[in-house]
């Protein structure tokens, strides 16, 4: 199992990836609420059906509760910030540039709620990441046009903290129960975001075809399913600013399977970039030597080195 555990990251890194991808194919035939509300409801019966089968056991109210706020910020905050952004004209690079901030974000809050300590290498991974990531970004930002307002910047800034919240309050208070339990109660709140959102924001209108098929299938199973499954996994089992220093790669697999299937432009500078962006994940991420090491609380070590 341990064995197992080693490929999560990676495989949560591509997993994630290629939701950029599949967001891309369906953005032009629904209304991002109102897509994203769907796909949440999907994935809450795929997850019920799913606990029937497997026997899980049901969340308690507590956990049911403190897992729905999880998803409110993990889910619908988060996404629903990013995909209204882009939809109202945000450039997608600028988009992906700003949810670069979240690994940073996330240390932060790390260190204040859940007493992680967060060493002076880790900060400068968290760093020398950032800035492989403006690399990577860099060529997609081009001229930014009528897109970026005031309104866009704030629903992007909200939705990485969104994002790095949830994590925080999925880490610190929905982590003992079951995972597929926790899972759905996650897209419950979701759901119910964006339903009220879609709702409240938008026409509702739907153009039914292969694209969006397609996109909606693979963000439901490999996003919503597959790759939160791992990140669950992975925020159960580890520390939270070393998880969220795992988003540092997305946009650098983004640009690789970009240009594999569309063929956009991934030249040397990108290429650079992407190393620069695996360097800081791996100082963000660096294991302290046991010599150099002791426990400052429960699955957390604090390096004396």
């Amino acid at each position: 199992m341990h064995s197992v555990k080693r490929f999560i990251p990676a495989s949560f890194v591509v997993l994630w990836a290629t939701g950029f991808i599949g967001a891309r194919y369906a953005m032009p035939w629904a209304e991002p609420f109102t897509f994203l509300a769907v796909r949440f409801v999907l994935a809450a019966v795929l997850l019920a059906v799913l606990m029937m089968a497997l026997g899980s056991r049901r969340a308690t109210r507590t956990e049911a509760l403190h897992a729905t706020g999880a998803g409110i910020l993990m889910h619908g905050v988060y996404l629903g910030g990013v995909f209204w952004a882009i939809h109202r004209g945000m450039p997608a690079g600028l988009s992906a540039l700003i949810v670069g901030l979240q690994p940073l974000i996330t240390a932060v809050m790390a260190g204040r709620f859940l007493g992680e300590a967060i060493l002076p290498r880790h900060w400068a991974g968290l760093t020398v990441g950032l800035a492989g990531v403006v690399i990577v970004l860099w060529p997609k930002l081009g001229a930014l046009g009528g897109g970026v307002t005031a309104e866009t910047l704030a629903a992007s800034l909200v939705s990485v903290l969104g994002m790095s919240a949830g994590t925080i309050w999925q880490k610190r208070f929905a982590s003992g129960g079951d995972l597929v339990a926790a899972t759905m109660w996650q897209y419950v709140g979701g759901a119910s975001l964006m339903v009220l959102a879609s709702l409240a924001f938008e026409t509702r209108t739907v153009v039914v075809n292969g694209e969006l098929i397609f996109a909606m299938a693979w963000l439901v199973l490999v996003l919503s399913i597959g790759a939160i499954f791992l990140l669950m996994v992975m925020i159960r089992d580890g520390e939270m600013s070393k998880v969220a220093s795992l988003f540092y790669l997305v946009p650098a697999v983004t640009a690789v399977i970009a240009w594999l299937l569309f063929g956009e432009q991934l030249n040397l500078v990108q290429i650079v970039g992407m190393a620069i962006a695996t360097l800081g994940v791996g100082l963000a991420t660096a294991q302290p030597t046991k010599a150099g090491s002791r426990k400052v609380g429960p699955g957390f070590r604090k390096d004396h080195a």
